[in-house]
């Protein structure tokens, strides 16, 4: 759900992002194409102490808990390990917080005290779609299918985030580390998403302010983490398969055997 994010650059950021390259699925002068599970920086938007402006910094997607602090636990924890009894014991997968899980285990204190927005110029999804093979009968497995989405005459919108400091003591290094929360699907991404029907919860004005600023109680919370856009209000754009190697990545396709969507 949600582990590519795109983001627009200008031509200083794209001169310093070149360095990084390899961390991104795209990277141009005009846009750059976050993976997800290279656990990588990504500038987001937070309060600065003390006052009611905001403040944009790099901080690393993919969520770390305080209590994974060394740089074993870390690796475990984002990766998987084999235990001493041989079992493999799986990855936490924490780019994304579910909005309903918020204020439960290890997301409770940032959604409490460390709120912020992640912006994005489109994020990009798979549709799951049973297709006709050659011999003419459906496949078993669905074949998969890209797709941008954007929000309609919004360049740049804002998702709800939490963010935590980890301090390796390994090392002694703190590094700021955040995911972005993601509510129940709308009508148009429930055809997109549709293996888990989640989208980011992205938020209008006067939610993000209050997401940042507003000292909001347990349910206020959740009400704002839990807001879902209008289908009417998003663009989906059908891409190609193998869209991230291409020189125009956002070239819409059409494929034949994928339904069209409805915005409802």
């Amino acid at each position: 759900m949600c582990y590519y994010n795109g983001i627009k650059v200008t031509r200083d950021e794209y001169i310093r992002l070149k360095a990084l390259e390899k961390r991104f699925a795209f990277l141009n002068d005009e846009m750059a194409i976050h993976k997800g599970f290279d656990y990588g920086d990504y500038p987001i938007i937070r309060p600065k102490a003390g006052t009611h402006e905001t403040e944009r910094v790099d901080m690393q997607w993919g969520f770390l808990p305080p209590y994974v602090n060394t740089t074993e636990k870390i690796k475990n924890f984002r990766y998987g390990y084999k235990d001493p009894a041989g079992k493999w014991k799986p990855a936490y997968t924490t780019l994304n917080a579910t909005s309903e899980q918020l204020l439960e285990k290890m997301y409770k204190d940032a959604a409490l005290h460390r709120r912020c927005l992640v912006p994005s110029a489109g994020f990009y999804e798979w549709r799951h779609v049973q297709v006709v093979g050659k011999s003419g009968k459906l496949l078993k497995t669905p074949e998969k299918f890209p797709y941008l989405i954007e929000m309609i005459n919004q360049p740049e919108f804002y998702m709800a985030g939490i963010w935590q400091p980890n301090t390796n003591v390994d090392t002694g290094e703190t590094t700021n580390t955040f995911a972005l929360v993601t509510t129940e699907a709308n009508t148009l991404m429930k055809q997109i998403h549709n293996s888990k029907e989640r989208q980011p919860t992205i938020l209008p004005g006067d939610l993000a302010e209050a997401w940042l600023y507003k000292d909001l109680n347990d349910q206020e919370i959740l009400d704002i983490a839990n807001y879902q856009v209008a289908s009417a209000e998003m663009k989906a754009t059908p891409l190609h398969k193998d869209f991230l190697k291409r020189d125009n990545p956002h070239e819409e396709v059409i494929y034949q055997q994928v339904p069209e969507l409805v915005y409802a």
